[in-house]
C-alpha cells in the first residue's frame, strides 16, 4: 500500500478522483432527486460530438467537448420546457444525433483514433500538474454553486411546482444544473470516460440514498461512497493491472448493493 501511495502519478490519480468524485457526489444528489439520470447519460455520448469538434478543428477537446455538450443540454432544457416534446424523447433524438456526429468526424481521419480511447474509456493516471490546476478552478466553481444555491436546488428537485409559486427562478437553475452538469460530466472524462461517466455520476447518490434519512446524511454518504470508490477502484486497478475508469465505477456499483442491502436490512428492523 505504501508503494502505492508514494507513486507521484498515484498521488495526481487519487487528487484528481476526489475533486471530481466530491463534485459529481454532490451533483449527483440532484440529478438523483429531479430523475434527470438519463440526461447524465446523454451529456455524456453528446460530449463525444465536442471531443471530435476540438480534435478535428484543433481546439482544446475537454473546452470543446464542455462548451458544445453545454449547448446541446441547454436546447434540450428548452425544447422540454414548452412542452411539445417529452424530456426522454428530446434526450432519444438529440444526443444520439450528437454522438453520431462525433464518430463521422473521427472516421475522417485515423489520426485521432487513439486520441479518442482515452475519451471513451478514462485515462486518470496520465493526469499532469496543469490538469490539476485547471480542475481546481473547475471544482470549486461547481462546488460553490452547488453550495451557494443547495436549497433553492434542492426545492426544485423535490417540487418544481411549489417552487415556481414560491417565486424561486426555476427556469434559471434547471438551466444553470443543466450546464453544471455537463461541465462536470466533460472534466470527469479524464476519470472514468464518456462511456462510464454517467454511472460514476448517479452511483454515489444512490448510495448516500439507500443509506440516509435525510438529504444532509445523504450528500455525507453519496461523498463517502465517491471517495471510497476512487481510493479502492484505483488500488484494485493498480494491484491487478485493470483498467483505471472501469475499476471505480465497479467498486463504486459494489458499494451501492452493499449499502442497499444494509439499507434493507436496516429497514426491516426499525
Amino acid at each position: 500500500m505504501m508503494e502505492f501511495l508514494s507513486l507521484g502519478f498515484i498521488q495526481r490519480a487519487l487528487l484528481t478522483g476526489f475533486l471530481l468524485g466530491a463534485t459529481c457526489a454532490v451533483l449527483g444528489i440532484f440529478v438523483v432527486l429531479k430523475r434527470m439520470a438519463f440526461i447524465g447519460v446523454g451529456i455524456s455520448h453528446a460530449a463525444l460530438g465536442g471531443v471530435a469538434l476540438g480534435l478535428v478543428l484543433g481546439l482544446p477537446p475537454l473546452a470543446a467537448a464542455g462548451i458544445f455538450s453545454v449547448l446541446v443540454a441547454w436546447v434540450i432544457g428548452w425544447i422540454t420546457r414548452k412542452g411539445e416534446v417529452s424530456e426522454d424523447t428530446a434526450i432519444g433524438v438529440f444526443f444520439p444525433t450528437a454522438m453520431a456526429l462525433g464518430v463521422a468526424l473521427i472516421s475522417i481521419s485515423q489520426t485521432y483514433r487513439q486520441d479518442l480511447m482515452g475519451y471513451l474509456f478514462g485515462e486518470i493516471l496520465s493526469v499532469g500538474p496543469g490538469d490539476l490546476r485547471g480542475l481546481l478552478i473547475l471544482t470549486g466553481i461547481s462546488l460553490g454553486t452547488l453550495t451557494l444555491l443547495f436549497k433553492e436546488f434542492l426545492f426544485l428537485g423535490v417540487d418544481e411546482e411549489a417552487a415556481k409559486a414560491s417565486g424561486l427562478p426555476a427556469a434559471f437553475l434547471n438551466y444553470l444544473l443543466l450546464s453544471l452538469l455537463a461541465v462536470t460530466i466533460v472534466a470527469a472524462m479524464k476519470l472514468v470516460g464518456i462511456v462510464l461517466v454517467s454511472a460514476f455520476l448517479v452511483i454515489p447518490a444512490a448510495t448516500g440514498q439507500a443509506l440516509a434519512s435525510s438529504v444532509r446524511g445523504m450528500v455525507a454518504f453519496s461523498v463517502m461512497a465517491a471517495l471510497m470508490a476512487v481510493g479502492g477502484g484505483l488500488w484494485l486497478s493498480w494491484l491487478w493491472d485493470l483498467p483505471s475508469g472501469a475499476s471505480v465505477v465497479l467498486f463504486s456499483a459494489v458499494l451501492f448493493f452493499v449499502s442497499y442491502l444494509v439499507g434493507g436490512l436496516r429497514g426491516r428492523t426499525q
